[in-house]
């Protein structure tokens, strides 16, 4: 129930600070596991993520999958060290498996929209990010970016 209202709270609110933490509290509910060790591994693999080491990231995230599949944001995290090593099909692979098992994540529609555009292929990118924004009205430079494209498609780019 808290995650539902977290998205009803952030979907309704025109309140951008208070938006904004609705979103931090979201993304905290989906790094929460009960394992400890699960909460190890994360850490390890954000530390690497954001430390450039894409690798030990992605070995990271490898063993939390491996631990728990169920886990989404497992999935999401090693899909962001897929697509930052340039793996674009197992990134959407992944990215496909964590909506699967939590269809709300913005962030993880938010980096399919960004491997199809590493694609070359700015349709499904547009639906991916329009996916995103229903969910979280409040992502402005997806909302900039999906217009770019939207002008893009329609011949008339910015």
């Amino acid at each position: 129930m808290r995650l539902d209202s977290l998205f009803q709270a952030l979907h309704s609110t025109t309140d951008a600070a208070y938006a904004e933490s609705v979103e931090e509290h979201i993304w905290d509910f989906w790094l929460e596991h009960p394992d400890p060790v699960m909460v190890r591994d994360m850490r390890a693999g954000v530390f690497s993520l954001n430390s450039d080491d894409y690798e030990s990231a992605l070995h990271a995230f490898d063993a939390v999958i491996v631990r728990d599949p169920s886990y989404a944001e497992g999935w999401n995290k090693r899909a962001a060290a897929q697509y930052m090593l340039g793996d674009y099909r197992a990134a959407m692979l992944d990215l496909r498996h964590a909506l699967s098992l939590e269809p709300r994540h913005f962030g993880a529609l938010v980096e399919l929209g960004l491997v199809y555009l590493a694609l070359g292929d700015e349709k499904p990118a547009l639906r991916a990010f329009d996916a995103a924004l229903k969910i979280n009205p409040h992502l402005s430079r997806v909302r900039v970016q999906a217009e770019a494209i939207r002008h893009r498609i329609a011949g008339t780019d910015l």
